[in-house]
């Protein structure tokens, strides 16, 4: 299986009924801002390079952002600050994602979620994201060259640990617990970091501030062996 094989069965899944009634209902009723644009409304597939060397792993599409234009971290705020650190650090060759369409190019990374529909409030069941487990494994099994994992928030890194324990990628004896910037090396080849999540609420709080998100994509670079 291609990655296109991949994004292609994940924008036909079916599979959680609440997430379809929500993502379909957002992209129906709109919001006054974007009423004149068409929304993606379906589950939203990874982004990237397909011969990544780094893997971020997120929460979910947002339901003006990712859900509205059919790319992860693509048309809000979060996506704003995730693709000017990468721009800044040469992941990236433009700062800004706000369509499909606009020429935004990933170099050495890729961009994935835990879960691939928008959910109400931002929270997934347990059960949503053990359904959508699937396709983390899948895309993780054919991103080959992938050396570093950076779990956006607690939910990515909990998943990508998740992820690399089912995939026999772990050789850890005890679980690590997320903190912004934990460093973990999975195995010889693989390290995971954690990074607090660039939402609104952490980032117009202080929580999480740009040097910090750059720092931790500088540190990728130390590990890939590219700074």
């Amino acid at each position: 299986m291609a990655l296109s094989d991949l994004h292609a069965e994940v924008i036909r899944c079916r599979a959680c009924p609440r997430l379809v009634r929500w993502r379909q209902r957002v992209a129906r009723d709109k919001v006054k801002r974007f009423a004149d644009e068409s929304y993606w409304g379906q589950p939203v597939p990874g982004f990237g390079d397909p011969n990544a060397t780094l893997l971020l792993v997120g929460l979910a599409p947002a339901a003006h952002g990712g859900n509205r234009t059919g790319r992860m971290f693509t048309g809000d705020r979060s996506g704003d600050w995730l693709y000017r650190a990468l721009h800044r650090t040469g992941y990236a060759n433009q700062p800004t994602s706000v369509s499909r369409n606009d020429g935004l190019r990933l170099s050495g990374c890729y961009v994935t979620a835990t879960g691939r529909c928008a959910p109400p409030q931002n929270r997934l069941l347990p059960v949503e994201i053990r359904r959508c487990r699937p396709f983390l494994l899948r895309e993780m099994e054919l991103l080959r060259r992938v050396r570093v994992i950076v779990g956006l928030g607690k939910i990515g890194f909990d998943s990508a640990v998740s992820a690399c324990e089912e995939l026999g990628w772990s050789t850890l004896t005890r679980r690590p617990k997320f903190g912004h910037g934990v460093e973990v090396r999975l195995n010889e080849r693989i390290t995971l970091i954690g990074s607090y999540h660039p939402s609104q609420q952490n980032t117009f709080t202080g929580r999480l501030t740009e040097q910090m998100l750059d720092a931790v994509f500088r540190r990728t670079r130390q590990l890939q062996g590219t700074d």
